[in-house]
C-alpha cells in the first residue's frame, strides 16, 4: 500500500508539468489492460483488509496518554487518529474521483480536479487528508520496521525514525506541490 501511495502521488505530481502531461498520465494509467482486476487485487482488497483490521485495532487499543506522555506514546495514539481520518478521506476520494466517473459521465481530467480543488473546503479537506495519510504511512512504516525486527536496538530505531520522517516530509512536499498545480 505504501508503494501505491508513493506512485499515486508521483503520478498526480504530473500536474506540475501542466494540464496536457497530467491528462496523458491519467490516460496512460486508465489504458492498462485488466486495470479493474489490478485495482481490485492489488489496491482495493489490501486497503479494505488494512482498514477493517485497523478498525479492530482501534477498538481494542487502550490509550494511556494521561499516564505516559512520551513522544512514542503520542505517535501510537496519533497512528489511530490518522487511521480514522485516512480511512474517511480515502473513501471519499475514491467515491468522488474514481467511481463517480461513470455516474456523472465525465472524465477525471485536469479540469475536473482543478475545478474541485479551487473550492476552499475541498482544498482544505485534501490538505488534511494528505497529511493524515502521509503521517499514518510514515509512522506505520516505522512501527512495521520495529515490530518485525528489522530495526533492532535504539540506534537503528532512531535512524529509522529519521528516515520515516524524511519519507513524510518528501511525500508532503510532493502532495502539496501537486495540489497547488491544480490551483
Amino acid at each position: 500500500m505504501g508503494i501505491f501511495l508513493m506512485v499515486h502521488m508521483f503520478i498526480n505530481s504530473l500536474a506540475t508539468l501542466g494540464q496536457g502531461d497530467f491528462n496523458r498520465g491519467v490516460s496512460l494509467l486508465h489504458s492498462i489492460p485488466y486495470l479493474w482486476f489490478l485495482e481490485l487485487v492489488v489496491i482495493f482488497i489490501p486497503i479494505l483488509y488494512h482498514a477493517l483490521y485497523g478498525i479492530w485495532i482501534v477498538y481494542l487499543t487502550r490509550n494511556n496518554l494521561e499516564n505516559y506522555r512520551y513522544f512514542r506514546n503520542w505517535l501510537f495514539y496519533l497512528q489511530r487518529v490518522s487511521a480514522l481520518i485516512t480511512m474517511l478521506f480515502v473513501t471519499w476520494h475514491v467515491v468522488v474521483l474514481r467511481f463517480s466517473e461513470g455516474l456523472i459521465n465525465r472524465n477525471m481530467d485536469f479540469e475536473f480536479v482543478s475545478t474541485a480543488l479551487n473550492q476552499p473546503l475541498i482544498l482544505i479537506l485534501y490538505l488534511f487528508g494528505l497529511l493524515a495519510s502521509f503521517g499514518h504511512f510514515a509512522n506505520g512504516l516505522w512501527s512495521f520496521l520495529v515490530s518485525w525486527g528489522v530495526t533492532v536496538g535504539e540506534q537503528a530505531q532512531r535512524t529509522a525514525a529519521y528516515a520515516c520522517f524524511a519519507v513524510f516530509v518528501i511525500l508532503t512536499a510532493v502532495g502539496i506541490n501537486a495540489l497547488l498545480a491544480f490551483i
